[in-house]
Order: C-alpha cells, then sequence, then structure tokens
C-alpha cells in the first residue's frame, strides 16, 4: 500500500519563540502495514536558512513514531496519510548550510 507520510515542524528562534509551523512532506512510500506507534528510519531534519530540509550527513538518521493515520476518502484515488511525531527545529542550531 502506498503511504504519504508528513510531519509537523515548529521553526523557533533560540528564545523559543514561534517563527512558523509547516507541514513537512516526506513522500509517498510504499509499505506492507503502518500502524500507529510503530517507527520510521528516516534522514533528521535540518534547516537552510527558515526551510526545512533532510540533514543528509554521514550519521544524520533518526526513528520517528507514527502519530496518527488519515484516510482520504474524498479524493480519488484514496489517499493515506501518515503523520510522524512533531518536530523542534531552532534557528541557528539546526541549521546545516549547504551541504548536500
Amino acid at each position: 500500500m502506498r503511504y504519504q507520510f508528513c510531519q509537523y515542524v515548529t521553526i523557533v528562534d533560540m528564545n523559543d519563540e514561534i517563527l512558523s509551523e509547516v507541514l513537512f512532506e516526506h513522500g509517498e512510500y510504499e509499505a506492507n502495514a503502518v500502524n500507529i506507534g510503530s517507527s520510521v528510519v528516516i534522514h533528521q531534519l535540518g534547516l537552510r536558512q527558515f526551510d526545512v530540509v533532510y540533514d543528509k550527513r554521514e550519521g544524520k538518521t533518526i526513528r520517528y513514531k507514527v502519530m496518527d493515520i488519515e484516510v482520504n476518502l474524498i479524493e480519488q484515488p484514496t489517499v493515506t496519510r501518515v503523520f510522524l511525531e512533531p518536530v523542534r527545529l531552532i534557528v541557528g542550531q539546526h541549521d546545516i548550510g549547504e551541504v548536500e
């Protein structure tokens, strides 16, 4: 089954004030069965200025738990979205620069 993986990201400054909140879409993946509470291993998220990006440097993988699964029966074909646990990124601390 195809799943669309998403994750809410809160971007804050060094004083913990919220600058923005975005829904980061990891993309569509084929998986056997995804359940709430299961874990997903993926690249860690970081910031390039104020854009949320993958931190693909070596050793920057992380496990996120599946928090919710949404099945949209209105759209055709049916879309199944998997929401990973939300993440908080701090401007300045989670910047990855121009490294790819």
